[in-house]
């Protein structure tokens, strides 16, 4: 019998080894997988690599694990915002190595990965700093980039609803790139609000089918932190 229900983070995460790449799901604070992060940075891995849409928030979730040292380098499009003072000072320090990757390119990267693609032809940042180094071609008149798949030993991504199949919905922002780190890692995690019993989800609407998911874990909801909803008084 297939169950992919785990009880533990801490077990779920024990496969994370020295120099992983891990995919962290999130788009700012909407999705951003806080309890796995938690999780890893408990689990104690090291020389991370990182690829998530921004480089953290405040001093929760994803700056947490940079404020660790744990993280070599982080691929993402967003690395600096109000908030990102974590990466801000071991960047400037050298603590840190950065690429930054054009979001549109970021996604198809990992979803090149999930379909196999070997590397595919973008025009976006033809022509910018981003593009040196790579190569270049014409096609039908317009000047392409060359990019190449982003591979994940790990996905750490947050879903809305899940069964022991592994089976995912998600909740509107908090989808994000989380159906296409599933499918570009080798071993992925999700965390859900809510376990359903087979046949429970609609087959229409299940977005990463659970051959993508090795690990299902349910945990409670917690408020967003670090630029997400504010308790009132």
């Amino acid at each position: 019998m297939i169950n992919k229900i785990s009880d533990s983070i801490a077990e779920s995460l024990s496969r994370v080894q020295h120099g992983s790449t891990v995919l962290i799901g999130g788009f700012g604070t909407a999705g951003i997988p806080a309890a796995l992060i938690d999780g890893l940075i408990a689990q104690g891995a090291r020389d991370l690599t990182v690829v998530n849409n921004n480089a953290g928030n405040g001093d929760t979730g994803l700056a947490a694990l940079l404020k660790t040292g744990a993280v070599r380098k982080i691929i993402c499009s967003f690395p600096r915002q109000v908030d990102s003072y974590v990466f801000d000072e071991l960047y400037r320090s050298g603590k840190i190595e950065l690429e930054v990757v054009p979001q549109g390119n970021l996604a198809e990267r990992m979803r090149a990965a999930g379909a196999g693609i070997g590397a595919f032809f973008c025009p976006t940042a033809y022509g910018t700093e981003l593009a040196a180094g790579k190569e270049t071609r014409e096609i039908n008149g317009k000047h392409y980039v060359l990019e190449y798949p982003i591979y994940g030993d790990v996905a750490l991504i947050k879903a809305e609803q899940g069964d022991r199949w592994g089976n995912l919905t998600y909740r509107k922002s908090a989808r994000n790139f989380g159906p296409v780190m599933a499918t570009a890692a080798k071993y992925t995690v999700a965390t859900v609000h809510e376990l359903v019993e087979l046949g429970q989800l609609d087959p229409e609407a299940v977005v990463t089918p659970g051959i993508y998911v090795n690990q299902v874990i349910k945990i409670e909801r917690v408020a967003t932190q670090a630029g997400g909803f504010k308790k009132t008084a």
